[in-house]
């Protein structure tokens, strides 16, 4: 077993859990939810396949699903990211490009490029939720504010945790 995917195994346990147990109950006005678990699904090696990554946000989201009792919202969601995520990573490909076996960490790409890659990423993922929660565009409007505030939400609560845990690798 490589580094990476002992990190990967470790992040996906702690991030999960995190999300059933804290953050799941974090909400502000009802408007703002936190959904952190998309963190795994964000850090994952750049050089995983297409189909790796869509059978991880899959998992990823059914699991959340089960404990939220969602019925396939979250892994929806999930999946949507990660057919997103390999196309826009090529869109904001830093100038030195990728390197192998680097995760697209804050610390590896600095914040102004990891607030670029994973913004759009998580408004996608969030909007989506809500959008199927609502059961459709008939309240897209909503829909839309809950979206882009719990990404802002998420966002900070994602950054936290990267300069809180991750240690510098530049």
């Amino acid at each position: 077993m490589t580094r990476n995917m002992i990190i990967g195994v470790t992040n996906f346990l702690v991030y999960v859990t995190l999300q059933v147990l804290v953050f799941q109950n974090l909400v502000v006005f009802d408007v703002g939810f936190v959904f952190v678990y998309i963190i795994f699904l964000l850090l994952l090696p750049m050089e995983l396949s297409f189909s790796g990554i869509m059978l991880l946000g899959f998992a990823t989201g059914t699991i959340v699903d089960v404990f939220y009792n969602t019925l396939g919202i979250h892994a929806s969601a999930c999946v949507l990211l990660a057919f997103v995520r390999p196309y826009w990573t090529r869109l904001v490909t830093p100038r030195s490009g990728y390197e192998v076996g680097v995760l697209p960490t804050l610390n590896s790409f600095g914040l102004g490029w990891f607030i670029t890659y994973a913004l759009p990423l998580i408004f996608i993922h969030h909007s989506t939720v809500f959008i199927i929660e609502a059961g459709g565009i008939n309240f897209l409007s909503m829909s839309l504010l809950k979206g882009l505030a719990s990404s802002i939400l998420s966002l900070v609560f994602i950054v936290a945790i990267q300069y809180l845990f991750f240690k510098n690798q530049r």
